[in-house]
């Protein structure tokens, strides 16, 4: 079983219907992307419950061995090369029990919006599309598409028109724009619903995004 990750949660308002899983990116943790709650126009959505966890640490390869936290380890630049899919499959795990943990508490997977950057889009990726249950959507911010070769045969049906945020800086050096292109048009040719959106920036959010960000997901809860 995989072990419960630790979270920080913020409700909106009091008796939430909705929740938002926001996985943060390599090196981060949890509180990294709570500040921008407080930034979102959610005037239309449902009181929502944002849940924030806190990826394990690990060795990252990439980073010379240094122990840091991570959803799962990365071996090169060009991030898709080589994948740690056990790590990979392990966090998919560990967010399936997220998932589970909602629903026990009374909201419906189909109220439930999985998110994250960089990493954390990976991950929203990874265990979205394999999710068995229809998911409200998936945020993908700064990120790509991993074990990209295994997703036509293991995505389930039920979420095949789960509505898919796909936003990207057209100057990130970390995952770089034609990475996410390249996941993009593959989940399009695949029949999945993406909304792309880009801006000028490197690997990060900016406030154009932030209002996008507010729109899509009053659009998917509301």
């Amino acid at each position: 079983m995989a072990a419960q990750l630790e979270t920080i949660q913020i409700e909106t308002a009091p008796n939430p219907t909705a929740a938002v899983i926001w996985l943060h990116g390599l090196g981060a943790d949890g509180s990294d992307f709570v500040p921008i709650v407080r930034e979102l126009d959610l005037s239309g959505c449902p009181p929502i419950r944002f849940i924030f966890p806190t990826a394990p640490t690990m060795p990252v390869t990439i980073n010379g061995g240094y122990v840091m936290r991570a959803w799962y380890d990365i071996y090169a630049p060009d991030l898709v090369r080589r994948e740690d899919e056990p790590g990979l499959r392990a966090s998919q795990a560990a967010i399936e029990a997220l998932i589970a943990n909602e629903k026990a508490r009374g909201i419906p997977v189909e109220r439930i919006v999985l998110a994250g950057f960089s990493q954390g889009c990976a991950m929203t990726l990874q265990a979205g599309l394999r999710h068995p249950e229809r998911l409200a959507g998936l945020m993908c911010l700064s990120g790509y598409l991993p074990l990209a070769a295994t997703i036509e045969a293991e995505r389930h049906g039920a979420n095949h028109d789960t509505p898919i945020f796909m936003a990207h800086g057209t100057m990130d050096p970390v995952v770089v724009l034609e990475r996410a292109v390249k996941s993009r048009d593959l989940l399009t040719q695949l029949g999945h619903k993406v909304e792309w959106h880009d801006y000028p920036m490197q690997h990060s959010v900016c406030g154009e995004e932030v209002a996008d960000i507010g729109t899509w997901l009053t659009k998917v809860l509301a």
